[in-house]
């Protein structure tokens, strides 16, 4: 296997972060409206019977033939793999420290932790920083604009949306990878293949929370924005910033009808109602 191709967008996007760098970096505020509900449930309900009829099957399979420590073996097989998309994005967002960590642990995974099939960085107290394209449009205060469920990719926003052509094309060594093979039956897509249905058995957990939701497209649209936020500020979300992602910020806000609609949507969806 040829070794990896370096990322030349990343050279030709260093004159673009010099004129950022000058211009200053302003955090891109949410937004909490959902003008795309009608279109994105019916999206949502196809994800979620592909994912019964498919997805979820294959990766409780998977968990069926596999234990705890090759499952893990093979996260942070990924995780490791997938962390030039970090270093390149922590680049573009002017976070040289954030940068060099997330190489020194790419670097130390590789080699001592054999091809990233162990961790030894988090044992060596290095962090695990994860960030995309979305951020770093967000960090330059790109509006994320309205919520969307993608067939196939599930919730993003028309600005997260961006990170799946240039973190997936440019930043992901998957992708190169799979560009530089031509294998005649499409072997070089199992990695790919393997990645998803390992990340799939990661959730199986905690769908629990999804099913004891009283409505699962609000809850995951929410969580989704939620852990964006998380992510955007470092997991510090200021208190302004929750209030307006939660409402509160909005004087015609009524909390009690809220609640009223979520008795409604109760009421007219009794199969879909709270499971234990």
């Amino acid at each position: 296997m040829p070794p990896l191709p370096r990322f030349p967008a990343l050279s030709r996007c260093l004159p673009l972060l010099a004129l950022a760098l000058l211009a200053g970096c302003t955090i891109a505020k949410p937004r909490t409206d959902d003008p795309l509900e009608k279109v994105n449930r019916k999206v949502y309900a196809f994800n979620n019977s592909l994912d019964k009829a498919i997805i979820r099957p294959v990766a409780v399979g998977y968990r069926n033939v596999t234990n705890e420590p090759v499952r893990s073996s093979v996260s942070d097989f990924f995780s490791n793999l997938h962390m030039p998309i970090t270093i390149a994005n922590d680049l573009l967002q002017a976070r040289p420290k954030q940068a060099a960590q997330g190489t020194g642990r790419f670097l130390v995974n590789l080699t001592l932790g054999i091809g990233g099939i162990f961790d030894p960085a988090s044992k060596m107290g290095i962090p695990q920083d994860k960030t995309d394209f979305g951020i770093t449009l967000a960090r330059w205060g790109v509006p994320d604009g309205d919520f969307v469920m993608l067939p196939f990719f599930g919730p993003s926003t028309f600005r997260d949306v961006w990170q799946l052509p240039v973190d997936g094309y440019f930043f992901d060594p998957l992708a190169y990878f799979e560009r530089d093979h031509s294998f005649r039956y499409g072997q070089y897509y199992l990695p790919q293949v393997l990645y998803l249905v390992s990340l799939r058995s990661q959730y199986i957990d905690a769908e629990s929370f999804l099913q004891s939701a009283y409505d699962p497209y609000a809850f995951i649209r929410d969580a989704y924005r939620q852990q964006r936020l998380y992510q955007l500020y470092d997991g510090h979300v200021p208190d302004s910033v929750i209030e307006q992602m939660q409402g509160l910020d909005n004087k015609d806000f009524d909390p009690d009808q809220l609640l009223d609609q979520q008795h409604q949507w109760q009421n007219a969806h009794p199969d879909q109602g709270t499971k234990q």
